[in-house]
């Protein structure tokens, strides 16, 4: 099983995510981690990529396609994996095309999870997080079940992220529009994306992930 999920600022990608890992028992693969893990590994690419992080510049293209290359290396990922966040433009698309063909390896599929943009606005600009524990709360659909203290850990500190306000996602927003919603027809011409109601509850997209998966 080997997917690629799309989908704008706010669809769910990370949620499903997770609830894929727990099904299929495979790894979710986010180019921060992967670097994160290149970098504490001490290996030539990682020390590639903390000179350029160190100096505070982003990571180019070739570095990231060489640690995604080798991360897709480590036995975990035999069975499968979800890359997440990755790839954001055409140009790494075609570096993934290129990187799966040279371990012989082919994607299962391409999901795409749609929802509209006001509804995205709403959930980015609503999201905040207990300080303590980080659980991931919303002011309209997910709050704690008394008001002000965590669920988890009891904590009455919360912080919302000062880039979620509707001004900025929409802005983010236009962003994926512009860089990363080209993948889409990339993927619809090789017969690989599929798309799912990212605007139904959280069981009922996992739901139908899942459908989609088993009818491959």
């Amino acid at each position: 099983m080997r997917l690629i999920l799309l989908g704008p600022p706010g669809a769910g990608k990370g949620t499903q995510a997770h609830r894929l890992v727990e099904k299929y028992d495979i790894p979710q693969l986010s180019t921060g981690d992967m670097l994160r893990a290149a970098v504490a590994a001490g290996s030539e690419i990682g020390l590639r990529a903390k000179v350029v992080m160190d100096a505070g510049k982003l990571v180019s293209d070739e570095i990231v396609n060489a640690i995604v290359s080798e991360r897709l290396d480590q036995p975990d990922c035999r069975h499968g994996f979800i890359l997440d966040g990755y790839p954001r433009t055409l140009v790494q698309a075609d570096a993934v095309t290129s990187i799966l063909a040279s371990k012989h390896m082919n994607l299962t599929c391409v999901i795409e999870i749609k929802v509209e943009d006001d509804v995205l606005v709403d959930r980015i600009s609503g999201r905040y997080t207990c300080a303590n524990c980080g659980a991931g709360y919303h002011d309209v659909n997910l709050k704690p079940a008394q008001e002000g203290i965590c669920d988890k850990c009891g904590s009455t500190e919360f912080t919302r992220r000062a880039d979620d306000n509707a001004e900025t996602v929409r802005a983010r927003l236009q962003a994926y529009y512009k860089e990363t919603s080209p993948l889409l027809g990339y993927y619809y011409a090789k017969g690989l994306l599929k798309s799912v109601d990212g605007m139904a509850d959280i069981d009922t997209v996992t739901a139908e992930i899942e459908a989609l998966l088993e009818s491959l």
